[in-house]
């Protein structure tokens, strides 16, 4: 085992992911940076099972596979770990009992843990263990409270701005879930848009999500 491969968490267990990571990061995917930061991150195994899922309730399976089918969920806890869209941004001393208690020794949120927590909390019980309604309940009133009318953020945002920024920037969902046209043939003006008509993958601004 070399040292940039956490204990654990196989190397062959997160290839997905790193991939996925890499791609966004602007890093090879030989690179050793994806794997080392998580000597002192690394996920439980509940925990990965978590954000598969998670991630799959947020995109679901179609005519093309959901973002937990295709390893976004390692994706999100590389980018968290690494601190992208601001993860590692230090809680405010005024952040409330609740995110509190997450707080990593850097000063900054343990998203993973509160995510854990607050399902749990608002499922009341183990979220991964309960039927599909009473987890897609508490997962969709986490998501309306974090969008709600006057919400400036939300630590759920930080997670779903990942996973779809992981998803969107895989192959499926780079050039599947979206169209994707290397050289555009041809202007068209006024295009009929249906239920069924899918974005291109220039035209896609989830990176903004939030």
């Amino acid at each position: 085992m070399s040292d940039c491969e956490p204990k654990g968490w196989k190397r062959r267990d997160m290839l997905i992911g790193v991939g996925l990571f890499s791609v966004v990061a602007g890093l090879p995917l030989s690179a050793c940076n994806p794997l080392k930061i998580l000597a002192n991150n690394e996920p439980t195994e509940a925990q990965r099972v978590l954000l598969r899922d998670v991630s799959q309730m947020v995109i679901p399976r179609t005519g093309t596979a959901g973002a937990g089918d295709i390893g976004v969920g390692d994706f999100v806890i590389l980018g968290l770990a690494h601190g992208l869209e601001n993860a590692r941004d230090t809680l405010p001393v005024d952040a409330g009992a609740e995110l509190s208690a997450h707080r990593r020794n850097d000063g900054s949120l343990d998203h993973i843990s509160w995510l854990e927590s607050e399902l749990a909390r608002r499922a009341k019980g183990d979220w991964p263990k309960l039927d599909e309604a009473s987890r897609t309940a508490a997962l969709v009133a986490l998501d309306s409270d974090a969008y709600a009318e006057g919400v400036q953020s939300h630590p759920w945002r930080t997670i779903k701005a990942l996973i779809l920024t992981g998803y969107y920037t895989s192959r499926i969902g780079g050039s599947e879930e979206l169209r994707f046209e290397l050289v555009p043939g041809r202007y068209d003006p006024d295009v009929p848009v249906t239920a069924q008509t899918r974005s291109y993958s220039s035209d896609w601004t989830a990176v903004d999500f939030g």
